[in-house]
């Protein structure tokens, strides 16, 4: 069964790490095949699957439990228009969680650092084939059209990284830390590119990405929705489960979540709720639909 939106409005959103990162070059593909259009990708290294999403759509194949990867052929079969990013089930828990993986194969896409649901099990070929087409249509919606060449399996990797203007020092050394998972120095990194540059709008949005991981760091979800079921009126941990919805894509449920609580709270707890649904704007993309309806809204109670 797929879950392919019609328009790339409907997008599932998700913590957009597009501008924080560069392409890492893609390693060989554990079957052999097409080597420069498929990526092993783990917890650690996901964040260059976001960059790359924003030239060109990547799919995501999760596997495991004695499963192999299957859909280097048929992502060759489309001359470089996409990539396929392998990922061990069974080894990466932040990205099982973070794309509702319950069994695998699951094979969902990145389109623009946004995540989109494709399926669940393998279908007929044929009806794969209709499903990435679909992709590449919604992709060509957000204006992600680029390609990547396609090498022999013992071609140099480098080839698959689209060529990409260097970041600006201070973004680079928060690209560097968040590739160690130093989230501490990406954030202040970001910090000085702002006091150098307050209308540095990637440095003000990757302060909040970035922030957002760093919060959600050394927790469980279970721990979060468990901390805000028992205390419905503590604004912490609200804020909490509101930043475990952000990162998982429930943007809508976020947003309700916060806007339902703030006429209830004294000054400072407005403060706090205004100052973080600021930050998950920045996260979600202030141009999306949904951050305009809740900056609206937000805007509304405080007047």
């Amino acid at each position: 069964m797929t879950n392919l939106p019609p328009s790339a409005a409907s997008l599932r959103g998700a913590v957009d790490l597009s501008s924080l990162v560069n392409p890492a070059p893609p390693v060989a593909a554990p079957t052999g095949k097409a080597s420069s259009l498929v990526v092993e990708a783990t917890d650690a290294t996901f964040s260059s699957i976001l960059e790359l999403s924003n030239s060109v759509p990547v799919l995501v194949e999760f596997y495991g439990q004695g499963l192999a990867p299957s859909l280097g052929a048929l992502v060759a079969e489309f001359g470089g228009r996409m990539v396929l990013a392998t990922i061990d089930g069974t080894k990466n828990p932040q990205l099982v969680q973070a794309f509702q993986v319950s069994e695998v194969p699951t094979v969902a896409a990145v389109i623009g650092g946004r995540p989109l649901q494709l399926f669940v099990g393998l279908p007929e070929q044929e009806e794969i084939r209709g499903v990435l087409n679909q992709v590449l249509e919604v992709a060509k919606q957000q204006n992600i059209t680029g390609t990547v060449p396609v090498d022999d399996a013992d071609a140099d990797a480098d080839a698959a990284e689209p060529v990409e203007e260097p970041l600006p020092p201070h973004h680079q050394e928060a690209f560097d830390a968040i590739s160690a998972g130093d989230f501490a120095t990406a954030i202040a990194e970001y910090k000085l590119a702002i006091t150098q540059n307050p209308r540095d709008a990637l440095a003000v949005a990757g302060l909040a990405q970035v922030s957002l991981l760093a919060r959600l760091e050394g927790t469980t979800a279970d721990e979060i929705r468990a901390a805000a079921a028992s205390a419905p009126d503590d604004v912490h941990a609200q804020l909490a489960v509101a930043d475990l919805d952000i990162s998982g894509g429930h943007v809508d449920d976020a947003f309700l979540r916060l806007l339902e609580l703030f006429p209830s709270l004294d000054a400072d707890g407005k403060t706090l709720v205004r100052t973080r649904m600021l930050e998950h704007f920045e996260v979600v993309g202030t141009d999306d639909p949904r951050v305009v309806a809740a900056r609206r809204r937000l805007t509304a109670l405080l007047y």
